[in-house]
């Protein structure tokens, strides 16, 4: 089933990120933490591409997994990096003849090795016209990546919501945000984005914190801000694994209910191919149901808004 479809349906959805693990015993883990994840019911979960597109057959084979022998809906990350127009067309196809209905449209990390990010000869240079590629000739429905706090390589802010609005009006359906742990930054990201007519879902994505240490390379890489009472709990825990970990689960548990008190549309989980976590978070919120006491649902989840249209042109 297509993700718009299902945002569309109205309530709040609740999806899962998984890597493709590059050992047998990562992909145990992952598979391990699918079955147990399934029970809750996530409304679908998304398979990243590796840099440079080095996962492709494995995130594919992955989708095709989930949707067929744990009945999940699930979403396929696909990027341009390293490869050609015709290539790119290649996989898609192989994606449609898997039957995968959905498709993040990213333009993705250079290889490992390269800081820098370089055009492929006969490829795409940005993730909008990957999105043009895809919506021009393929049935599915398309999600982008958003920054509430700015995209590492945007020249501003505002560079980087006009190139957002132009992406969204290309073909993208809804988008998810990159990790934050303020939600005052995706409120005002969400006051920005519908101000210059980006009507599109905008889900809110969450990282649970598990390690002190992990957190911050994650948010360093992603340049995502870490508050400082957030960071100053986390170091005052480090020395006790245990404990990061429950007071992670607190806080992003909090964070969701917050969001879907405030009518976000749902949210995102960062699982790192890890289920306890989650599994605690998710079960909290659709205990309480923050979300029945929504205060704000059609300024924020707009599951019926039409596609933006730029302001202005990047």
């Amino acid at each position: 089933m297509r993700i718009d479809q299902i945002l569309a349906a109205g309530g709040p959805v609740f999806s899962f990120e998984f890597f493709p693990p590059k050992t047998d015993a990562g992909e145990r883990n992952l598979y391990t933490a699918l079955a147990e994840l399934r029970t809750l019911e996530p409304s679908f979960v998304s398979v990243t591409y590796g840099a440079g597109g080095s996962t492709r057959e494995k995130t594919i084979e992955i989708v095709k997994r989930i949707r067929e022998e744990y009945g999940l809906e699930a979403m396929a990350h696909f990027t341009c990096v390293g490869a050609t127009v015709p290539e790119l067309r290649q996989t898609l196809d192989e994606m449609e003849r898997a039957g995968i209905d959905n498709v993040l449209a990213l333009r993705g990390d250079p290889p490992a090795g390269q800081e820098a990010w370089v055009k492929t000869e006969g490829g795409l240079e940005y993730s909008r016209e990957l999105v043009e590629l895809i919506d021009g000739g393929y049935p599915f429905a398309i999600g982008a990546a958003c920054f509430p706090e700015t995209h590492i390589h945007a020249k501003s802010p505002e560079a980087d919501l006009e190139y957002l609005a132009e992406k969204v009006a290309a073909g993208v359906d809804f988008l998810i945000t990159q990790l934050f742990f303020d939600n005052a930054l995706y409120f005002d990201f969400l006051t920005r984005a519908r101000a210059i007519g980006i009507q599109a879902p905008i889900i809110p994505g969450i990282m649970p914190i598990t390690h002190a240490g992990q957190v911050e390379r994650m948010a360093s890489m992603c340049g995502s801000s870490i508050p400082e009472g957030l960071r100053r709990e986390l170091r005052a825990r480090e020395d006790h694994p245990e404990a990061v970990l429950d007071f992670g689960v607190a806080y992003a548990t909090l964070q969701s209910a917050e969001l879907l008190a405030a009518g976000a549309p749902g949210i995102h989980f960062y699982t790192l191919n890890r289920s306890p976590a989650t599994r605690a978070i998710l079960s909290a919120l659709k205990l309480a149901k923050p979300w029945q006491e929504a205060v704000y649902p059609a300024s924020i989840s707009s599951p019926s808004a039409t596609r933006g249209e730029p302001s202005a042109a990047s």
